[in-house]
């Protein structure tokens, strides 16, 4: 009966770097169909996020299962209600793929994003992805020397960000669609920086067992 018990504890740990896996694909997905006006991948993008959703719920339900049925205390218990609250950050991770996604249809046939900004958002890219993939890392083996690497990454997904609000504010060539998706993108993958913090922060309370202080900057995030 342990062993069944450990086995599911483990499983929890793997759905969740699999989600994290899924969040991974679809934003890259999702940047090459912004950079590239690519219509087709965009709509798998959109299509697909149902799926995140869904391994969001079973997971969800698989973990308040286990919390009815075995009661937890100690390190279990923080697995469990840190499981539940990391899958709510996956899901809306994947959501942020999909709104980069959609702004990649809604603009197709043109691209989105204008020639001058083309290495800023790819650049953006980069730094949310290697986010995201490490996140993945630190779940599946608890490397906080990692999560640090997360931490530092999203300081410059948010420099990035001031960067190119100024470019944009400087300019006066672009149309009120333009700035608006430029301005949505911006935040879209800035967002996804901070939801990769809040990933690591909390493999970090399931390691050291302190406690998260909400008052912190990026320990949690409840927004898009």
């Amino acid at each position: 009966m342990r062993d069944a018990y450990q086995s599911d504890l483990r499983h929890l740990v793997e759905d969740l770097a699999e989600i994290s896996e899924m969040v991974h694909a679809a934003l890259t997905d999702a940047s090459t169909a912004l950079l590239d006006g690519d219509l087709g991948l965009a709509e798998r993008v959109i299509a697909a996020d149902s799926h995140i959703d869904e391994r969001q719920v079973q997971l969800d339900e698989k973990i308040v299962e286990l919390l009815a049925r075995q009661s937890p205390v100690a390190s279990d218990l923080r697995l469990m209600v840190a499981g539940l609250r990391m899958s709510s950050t996956l899901e809306r991770m994947g959501d942020l793929a999909a709104h980069i996604a959609i702004v990649a249809r809604r603009r197709h046939p043109e691209i989105a994003v204008p020639s001058q900004h083309t290495e800023d958002f790819r650049r953006f890219a980069e730094l949310a992805l290697a986010s995201i993939k490490d996140a993945t890392s630190v779940i599946r083996n608890n490397d906080l020397a990692l999560a640090a690497q997360v931490e530092k990454r999203d300081d410059e997904i948010d420099d990035l960000q001031s960067d190119v609000y100024r470019a944009i504010a400087r300019e006066d060539s672009f149309t009120t669609a333009q700035i608006v998706d430029l301005t949505l993108l911006a935040r879209f993958y800035e967002r996804l920086g901070d939801h990769a913090v809040s990933l690591v922060r909390r493999v970090g309370f399931l390691v050291t067992g302190d406690s998260i202080d909400s008052r912190v900057a990026l320990t949690d995030v409840d927004d898009f």
